[in-house]
């Protein structure tokens, strides 16, 4: 006979993912029934009362003797915190950016095009839905790096998948655009979750075991058979690759990052990756640690190529979103060298990195938004000409970020990329630290050059405008200002608490 054992879970732990839930359910229910008037303003502060609350949530617990939440399918252990502290914090300076209602379209199910999408503009209809769709990726979001089974990880990554294909086709101009990038993100992310479950039944296969501490005592006792460690790891990491935009997987990134709404991209260059990252460090740092000659050449190479194709390809664009969306890819490759380093200082400046790119691809984006012209943004770098001579302060903010992606000194991309590349050395990868140095060379070329577009070129006559930006978009980007020059000048507390709380439990 078969005893019954009932489920456990420690609430308290789950806190931070169950407020988030609630909340995303508490919008649902207010589209459902709120008077259409009210309904913008109040999901807004449904949204951030939600994503505060989790964050309080998520302190209060910090250094609970308890670190098992669900079964031992999710542990709270320091790094988890540092990355769902970073997810929530990139969340709610995005909120204020998806709160600003002109980039999304009036009616999402209407066709572009048509009467009634037309209808819709005219009686200045909003999308809110955006904000329960927002928050349901964030949980999502904040389990990912928490999961330490394979089914977890999997339910984990739909969560934060689906509501992310669907904002991705919700903007309000070049609707088909926007459309065709939401579809190629659902298509090729149907695709990277099948190699993931492919991997999950190999690695199945080789411990007879889904959880992380099953694989890595197979992994130590080499009771498995190899074969079925070497597919898992491989089927595995194209579906973690795929989610962190890395080459060869990357080709939905230029698409959708320009297809879809603009305070979607800045939400989903930076939240997805915290994500993303914290679930590959925690599966290859606590499962596959004693097994990396199967994989570090392999994720070697794919981080090489990644840095050298992004490096290399955004001096090509022409198109402001594209080109940092090929940035995002190189930093995707500076990122990985912190998963081949498998030592504290690669997992630290890896978390580091992870908040401080994330917060200043927020504020780009939001700059972003507020380039337009009589037809909606405008995304073309030439038509970005002189624009520090019409809106010194746009530009100027704009400048500060593409400084902190290049790694110049006094921003924090600067503190990231020397923390990463320190950590690659002292792990022995001098080609990572060689390239990696290279390809922030390159790089820096095509940031600059904007940067003197705008600030050393005379204004064309088809030029652009800068929209007086609303209060939310205001806050996004002073805020992501202040942050990104804040750790680049004075990052010592930041880096001291990552050092004494980051660290995986297995």
């Amino acid at each position: 006979m078969i005893n019954f054992v009932a489920p456990t879970f420690d609430y308290a732990l789950l806190a931070p993912i169950l407020i988030v839930l609630a909340g995303a359910l508490v919008g649902v229910l207010l589209e459902a029934f709120a008077p259409r008037k009210s309904l913008s303003a109040s999901q807004l502060f449904i949204a951030l009362a939600t994503l505060a609350l989790s964050l309080a949530s998520l302190i209060r617990v910090h250094g609970k003797s308890s670190t098992t939440a669900a079964m031992d399918s999710v542990t709270f252990d320091g790094a988890g915190m540092l990355l769902q502290a970073s997810i929530l914090i990139i969340s709610i300076i995005a909120i204020f950016l998806l709160a600003d209602q002109e980039n999304f379209t009036a009616l999402a199910a209407a066709l572009p095009g048509s009467d009634e999408e037309r209808s819709s503009l005219q009686k200045d209809l909003k999308v809110t839905e955006v904000y329960p769709l927002t928050l349901f990726a964030v949980a999502g979001m904040l389990l990912f790096p928490l999961a330490t089974d394979l089914i977890t990880l999997f339910v984990a990554l739909e969560m934060l998948s689906l509501p992310l294909y669907l904002l991705a086709g919700l903007s309000r101009r070049r609707r088909l655009a926007s459309q065709e990038a939401a579809l190629k993100y659902f298509l090729l992310g149907a695709f990277s979750s099948a190699f993931f479950l492919m991997g999950v039944a190999y690695l199945y296969g080789f411990s007879a075991s889904v959880s992380f501490t099953g694989i890595h005592a197979a992994v130590i006792g080499g009771t498995g058979n190899d074969i079925y460690l070497l597919l898992g790891i491989a089927f595995l990491s194209i579906g973690l690759l795929f989610k962190v935009g890395a080459v060869p997987f990357h080709a939905w990134s230029p698409d959708v990052y320009q297809g879809a709404p603009t305070a979607v991209t800045g939400f989903m260059a930076a939240a997805t990756k915290v994500a993303a990252f914290g679930a590959m460090l925690r599966i290859f740092y606590v499962s596959f640690a004693e097994a990396f000659w199967q994989w570090r050449p392999a994720i070697t190479a794919i981080a090489l190529i990644t840095m050298v194709f992004g490096s290399l390809v955004a001096i090509a664009q022409r198109d402001v979103k594209r080109m940092l969306a090929y940035s995002s890819i190189a930093h995707a490759g500076f990122l990985l060298a912190g998963v081949i380093a498998l030592n504290k200082s690669g997992l630290d400046a890896a978390i580091f990195y992870l908040f401080a790119y994330g917060i200043a691809t927020v504020g780009a984006f939001g700059v972003v938004t507020l380039v337009r012209d009589s037809a909606g943004e405008v995304t073309d770098l030439n038509r970005w000409s002189g624009l520090g001579k019409r809106s010194p302060w746009v530009a100027t903010a704009f400048a500060g970020f593409l400084l902190a992606f290049a790694g110049i000194p006094l921003t924090s991309g600067f503190i990231g990329k020397f923390s990463i590349f320190s950590a690659a050395y002292e792990s022995g990868s001098t080609a990572i630290l060689i390239t990696g140095v290279l390809s922030s060379a390159i790089a820096a070329f095509f940031y600059i050059r904007v940067i003197v577009l705008m600030f050393f070129k005379d204004p064309v006559e088809d030029g652009t405008s800068v929209v007086i930006p609303s209060i939310y978009t205001q806050i996004t980007i002073v805020v992501s200002t202040v942050v990104t020059f804040a750790l680049g000048i004075y990052p010592t507390p930041l880096i001291n608490f990552i050092q004494s709380t980051a660290s995986f439990l297995r």
